[in-house]
């Protein structure tokens, strides 16, 4: 896989449009500024690939915008060391951004063929301490809890509460609320008592978190 010149320069713009929209953690940034999104597409998409828009990965599923990544990791707040689970694996890019900011990342993917292609990439790519499960992600992964962060990067109408079940007493869970088309960014703090709050921000578009698997 080759990383030239012309596709850094590119994603350098690509991440100074994402600090323009206003991401501020600058973790995320130089993050998101060294990891190839092309190797994360399908050869057809290699031009476009530092476009801030989502692309198609197959099985229905897409890769997220750029800024959508970022608003996200950036509400998680992630620290080293973090253990954090992922629901919807997709092209492997997400949490190729968490592991590469120094989180334990444990990811489920529900789509066999999204699975298989996409272990097999972060393995070709050297992310072999990623944990890529194949799963139902309203489940979680109750062996490996608690974790001290949890992203959802598809949309559910509530909130699933086997999942906060798994997360930690002062853990985070951000996911995108709400019904097909249009979500609520919810930033959910686990308190002492086991009860939550929950925080709302921007607006978006996510496919529906679906139960089972495929």
């Amino acid at each position: 896989m080759i990383d030239d010149y012309r596709h850094k320069g590119l994603r350098k713009k690509l991440i100074e449009s994402i600090r323009s929209k206003g991401i501020t953690d600058e973790q995320v940034l130089d993050v998101m500024g060294a990891l190839p999104r092309h190797f994360f597409l399908y050869k057809t998409f290699e031009e476009q690939a530092y476009k801030d828009q989502p692309f198609p990965i197959g099985s229905d599923q897409t890769i997220s915008q750029p800024y959508t990544v970022a608003y996200q990791t950036q509400l998680l707040q992630v620290k080293k060391g973090d253990k954090i689970l992922e629901i919807g694996t997709g092209s492997g890019y997400q949490a190729c951004v968490l592991a590469m900011m120094g989180a334990r990342v444990y990811t489920i993917e529900r789509q066999r063929a999204l699975f298989d292609k996409t272990k097999k990439l972060l393995t070709t790519l050297g992310f072999t301490r990623v944990k890529v499960h194949f799963g139902d992600g309203y489940k979680g992964l109750p062996v490996f809890a608690p974790f001290d962060k949890i992203i959802i990067t598809a949309a559910p109408e509530e909130i699933p509460e086997e999942l906060l079940k798994q997360l930690k007493q002062g853990g985070i869970m951000i996911l995108p609320k709400g019904s097909s088309g249009h979500q609520v960014m919810c930033c959910i703090t686990k308190l002492a008592d086991g009860k939550y709050t929950i925080a709302e921000g921007e607006n978006f578009s996510f496919v529906p978190m679906l139960p089972g698997m495929k």
